[in-house]
């Protein structure tokens, strides 16, 4: 994030209103997060992925091409770029069939 904030730093609080996550101990930290942007923090239920509907349905998008249970570390740069792309790049209902990149640029 620190990364991102630097890159973006002018608009992270217009890029990055909202984040919604699952209470893996991987993203504890984020609550601190907060505390140095505007950005809200959502955890969801346990066990309850409608709580993160957009996330799940990207998670199924992205299994299209990295199966569950393969190391993402069989895949090249490369790779992660050509699937970040392709999922960016796909009109979305939820954004009027505009895609995630289009809205991004807006």
């Amino acid at each position: 994030f620190r990364t991102l904030q630097k890159q973006y730093s002018e608009h992270w609080n217009d890029i990055l209103k909202t984040i919604t996550t699952d209470n893996g101990s991987e993203f504890a930290d984020l609550a601190n997060l907060e505390q140095v942007s505007k950005t809200l923090v959502y955890y969801t239920h346990p066990y309850t992925s409608c709580d993160k509907d957009t996330v799940e349905r990207r998670n199924g998008l992205i299994r299209g091409f990295i199966p569950k249970g393969d190391y993402i570390n069989n895949y090249s740069l490369q790779d992660i770029i050509n699937i970040e792309t392709w999922c960016n790049s796909l009109p979305r209902k939820i954004l009027a069939y505009h895609t995630p990149d289009e809205i991004f640029e807006k």
